[in-house]
């Protein structure tokens, strides 16, 4: 099945598809931020967001619709994502970028996203979690 991983809009599955749609990228963005708010192993990610964590939550639930295969929510209400350039005001380091991947893949883990779904996915945003480092180390 992963084999027929496609672009949106071709004939192959997406993630937003393998994932199971709308619901659970909403179930899995909001794990993936009470993980990032409550475990002390992503304490310095945490630390370079705000106190009140709805904005966040509300942005990446919108970006991964889209960036999965699915509606592009948050194209349609802020334009093009340009993540490097939004992400460019904090420091983004290996470690912040490691912390993040950590609370993205125990967000997967704990909404019991399919292992090799989880493998492909994760393999992807490795390479755009990289891709936000703007410090060195």
């Amino acid at each position: 099945m992963l084999d027929k991983i496609g672009e949106p809009g071709s004939s192959k599955a997406t993630f937003f598809d393998l994932l199971g749609g709308v619901e659970r990228i909403r179930e899995l963005v909001e794990r993936f931020y009470d993980v990032m708010d409550t475990d002390t192993r992503a304490a310095a990610l945490r630390a370079l967001h705000p106190e009140d964590l709805t904005s966040a939550r509300e942005k990446l639930f919108m970006f991964l619709t889209g960036w999965t295969g699915g509606p592009q929510l948050y194209i349609e209400r802020y334009g093009h994502p340009r993540l490097r350039m939004r992400h460019m005001p904090f420091a983004i380091d290996e470690s912040a970028r490691d912390q993040w991947m950590y609370c993205m893949i125990k967000a997967m883990n704990d909404i019991g996203v399919d292992d090799a779904v989880m493998t492909k996915l994760s393999e992807a945003l490795w390479g755009v979690a990289d891709f936000m480092r703007n410090r060195e180390g």
